[in-house]
């Protein structure tokens, strides 16, 4: 029999469909496989229990002849930041360290009715503020990756759903769900050579998920193929009345109407992207990518999007402002951590425990969040910012009627050593430069792995679309994959 944990969203549904195998054993190799990697880092909290109680259920329904599920018999990781009924939440805090909400979010509560089991609560970036995964509270996610030049550089998974990048390439789980703020879903899954698309603002709920930045928040899948990744994207998606800014818009079949044939659709190739500091080998993988979307039958066209170079800085003050504003939530009173010294008052407890509390990287985005919005500084900073994402989404709606979908590089490097940007906040921030315009945007993107480089890491390619076009996103991307038939993984070491 194959190893049951080298398959994928599909086959495993499939086989457990057929009877080629049971859900429970999937669920108990993939437990072990999580067990024996501690080294990594990637899991929070662990919950073997619910991956075998979600599998027992889906091989009972099986026998009891009942229609399966989207995801039935598919144990997945899911990102610390969805709220788990009964289930430890952080959003890998020190602040949130010990809350058990007693509540579902609206995302994994749809993945357990399509079947899912969960194997445990993955890490991540402190309440997703990061590209490496190293302002987590409880410690480093390490990418299974290793330079092919015989070091043993500790790498970064990216950030900030490097827990489930790192979970899939390792092989722990076949799929996990990822939250894409300005990137947290595309550029970790460049990083450690998977898929992962981050859908159209809206179609996945963000109820239940620790916010950061409300406007730019957006649930999404990760898995190791583009159909894995349509097949657990309709298992998320859909209306739902408590989140305000829900789609309330039908789920469309992506997974059955994938279709890698592009004849008729053009692709734009943005010069705007074509940076200096960008890695010559990915804009090598970049030239690739247009030669297989040619070959697909796509026709490539030049766009323009001329407000590039002012998303970065644009994404740094909206994004930051809104946390300033959803983060004064976690102040001691209420759950989580209280820090209350001897004979302290209300307003030394909120200090307190927010200075024990928070991380550095939250602490510094905050401080920056509540200078941009503070009187004076408001209409110079957080104002303009919102007109240049008015101009970037212009940008992206003149390319629109150009082209049908978009291909750019996910990050402008490969994987580096964790320590080598972490004290250097510019620098990291630089990884996001690919990826930031289409959230400032609220547009389907995807990045799709491509290849390694000399090292030995792989690279990725994005690929952005129309507002609710993850169809052509996901068809894009289906191409590339075929194309480039990546099927490299990480020597295990861990």
């Amino acid at each position: 029999m194959t190893n049951l944990t080298d398959l994928g969203v599909k086959a495993i549904r499939d086989g457990v469909a057929s009877g080629a195998f049971s859900a429970v054993e999937v669920a108990e190799a993939f437990n072990a496989n999580v067990a024996a990697a501690s080294a990594l880092n990637a899991f929070i909290v662990t919950t073997p229990d619910h991956a075998l109680e979600a599998a027992k259920q889906a091989d009972e329904a099986r026998a009891a002849g009942k229609p399966a599920g989207l995801m039935a018999g598919v144990p997945i990781g899911m990102k610390d930041l969805f709220a788990t009924l009964g289930v430890q939440t952080t959003a890998a805090s020190h602040i949130l360290e010990g809350f058990t909400p007693q509540y579902e979010s609206t995302v994994s509560q749809k993945l357990w009715d399509a079947g899912a089991g969960m194997l445990g609560k993955l890490n991540l970036d402190q309440f997703a503020m990061g590209s490496s995964n190293e302002t987590s509270y409880f410690g480093n996610v390490i990418s299974p990756w290793r330079r092919n030049d015989g070091g043993n550089a500790a790498l970064a998974p990216g950030g900030s759903s490097g827990g489930s990048s790192a979970a899939i390439a390792a092989r722990l789980c076949p799929a996990a769900t990822g939250t894409d703020t300005g990137g947290s879903i595309r550029q970790p899954a460049a990083f450690t050579g998977i898929a992962g698309i981050k859908p159209t603002y809206g179609r996945c709920s963000r109820w239940g998920i620790v916010a950061f930045a409300s406007s730019l928040d957006q649930a999404g899948p990760m898995a190791r193929s583009v159909e894995d990744c349509a097949i657990m994207l309709e298992a998320m998606a859909g209306f739902d009345p408590k989140d305000s800014t829900s789609l309330d818009m039908p789920v469309p079949a992506w997974s059955t109407s994938l279709n890698a044939d592009l004849r008729g659709k053009k692709v734009g190739i943005p010069r705007e992207y074509r940076m200096d500091g960008t890695d010559e080998e990915i804009l090598k993988s970049w030239d690739h990518g247009i030669a297989w979307l040619k070959d697909a039958g796509a026709e490539v066209v030049e766009i323009s999007l001329p407000h590039t170079k002012y998303a970065l800085p644009a994404y740094y003050i909206v994004a930051p402002a809104e946390a300033s504003s959803n983060l004064a939530r976690y102040d001691g009173v209420r759950y989580g951590l209280r820090d209350l010294p001897d004979g302290a008052g209300l307003q030394d407890m909120y200090a307190a425990t927010r200075a024990a509390g928070f991380g550095d990287e939250v602490k510094r985005r905050i401080l920056i969040g509540t200078y941009v919005l503070s009187a004076g500084f408001y209409d110079a900073y957080y104002t303009q910012a919102m007109k240049v994402r008015t101009l970037i989404r212009r940008d992206f709606d003149a390319a629109f009627e150009k082209c049908d979908v978009i291909l750019a590089p996910t990050t402008p490097t490969a994987s580096f050593p964790l320590g080598d940007k972490v004290d250097d906040p510019l620098a990291m921030y630089l990884n996001d430069v690919f990826s930031v315009p289409a959230s400032l945007a609220g547009l389907p993107a995807m990045s799709v792995p491509c290849g390694l480089n000399k090292d030995g890491l792989p690279l990725g390619l994005q690929l952005i679309g129309n507002v609710f076009d993850e169809q052509g996103v996901l068809n894009a991307g289906l191409a590339i994959e075929q194309r480039a038939g990546f099927t490299a993984a990480p020597e295990r070491w861990w």
